[in-house]
């Protein structure tokens, strides 16, 4: 389902995590350029305000055309603060037509875990519990979207026979007895010491288990919607930040290095722009089946060359006894983390 097939469907009323760089932020200034309706959720008021003057600017240099934006408060690294953005938006009612959960975080090269506000490491927090608590509140107004679907972004890293999933420690949730413990765990799967690495391919893999137990109890509930989860490939902006923003800086000629390599000599990474008109594809065209769970990779196919297609995720991430456990103890601990 690339972008470029079937014309965007304007007015669509699209949310979306992680809009203010990367891959959101491309995907964002497409979507308002067709006029849809975007919220925005930002961590804190500077980013909003910085997001909102990029994407006008953006808009008034590319065309004529624009839809809106609203950008309340959301920090992903802070579930009471995931609760009040959740609530703002249940009292205003609107509908939510495409639930985009993009945002992603990932501090490669630390060898010490960062926390949230509730204590959970820091990639779990954002790249998974948030996500799921944003679902969990606000899966009425995404019922009352008019060809509802959601989306979520993952990677291939989940999958340790893929390129990038092969490279250091593979994805695995093990009995997810970092999990059962919250607050204070360093890793997912309850091992020690951490590592950075394999806390965002284990995120990535949550990313992916979520969204297909969502789509499993929906069905269950005779309410189906299709849930479109995708990989993007290897994305490495040009300049500073982007790809490793979050990153250690204890080796930035290594980093730059690494991304002269993958980019310019051997041509395994997708461009920002368009990764981000794959992911407007994604919230705005008829998917090839109206409901049901499918996954999307765009996978490298030759140097210069990337196929996004239909694939199947790990063998991991298609045990519905996973996903549903995941999803449990995630409630569970979300729960937990209001009281």
């Amino acid at each position: 389902m690339a972008a470029e097939q079937g014309e965007a469907r304007p007015g669509r009323r699209i949310l979306i995590t992680g809009a203010s760089s990367g891959i959101g932020f491309e995907a964002a200034q497409v979507l308002l350029r067709a006029g849809h309706r975007l919220t925005l959720p930002c961590r804190d008021a500077a980013t909003a305000a910085a997001l909102h003057e990029r994407l006008e600017s953006s808009i008034q240099a590319g065309s004529n055309q624009s839809g809106s934006i609203q950008t309340p408060l959301c920090d992903l690294a802070d579930l009471v603060s995931v609760e009040h953005c959740a609530a703002s938006l249940l009292a205003a009612g609107e509908p939510i037509d495409s639930l985009v959960l993009n945002a992603g975080l990932q501090y490669s090269g630390e060898s010490e875990p960062r926390w949230s506000a509730q204590g959970f490491e820091l990639t779990l927090a954002v790249n998974h519990l948030a996500h799921q608590a944003l679902l969990q509140h606000l899966l009425p107004l995404v019922r009352q979207g008019t060809a509802a679907r959601l989306v979520v972004t993952s990677s291939e890293v989940h999958d340790p026979s893929t390129a990038g999933g092969r490279v250091g420690q593979p994805a695995g949730l093990g009995d997810l007895a970092g999990l059962r413990q919250g607050p204070g765990a360093p890793m997912l799967d309850g091992s020690s010491p951490f590592n950075a690495e394999k806390a965002y391919k284990d995120s990535k893999l949550c990313n992916l288990l979520m969204a297909q137990e969502l789509e499993r109890r929906l069905r269950a509930e005779g309410t189906p919607l299709p849930v479109l989860a995708w990989s993007p490939g290897l994305v490495i902006p040009r300049g500073p930040g982007g790809f490793f923003r979050y990153s250690s800086r204890r080796n930035p000629v290594g980093q730059r290095l690494f991304a002269l390599v993958a980019r310019d000599l051997l041509r395994v990474t997708e461009s920002p722009r368009r990764a981000g008109a794959l992911l407007a594809g994604l919230a705005t065209d008829a998917p090839p089946d109206p409901q049901g769970f499918q996954y999307w990779s765009n996978s490298v196919i030759g140097p210069g060359r990337l196929e996004f297609r239909l694939r199947e995720p790990s063998a991991e991430a298609r045990s519905p006894e996973r996903a549903e456990e995941l999803w449990r103890l995630s409630a569970s601990q979300i729960q937990q983390a209001r009281a």
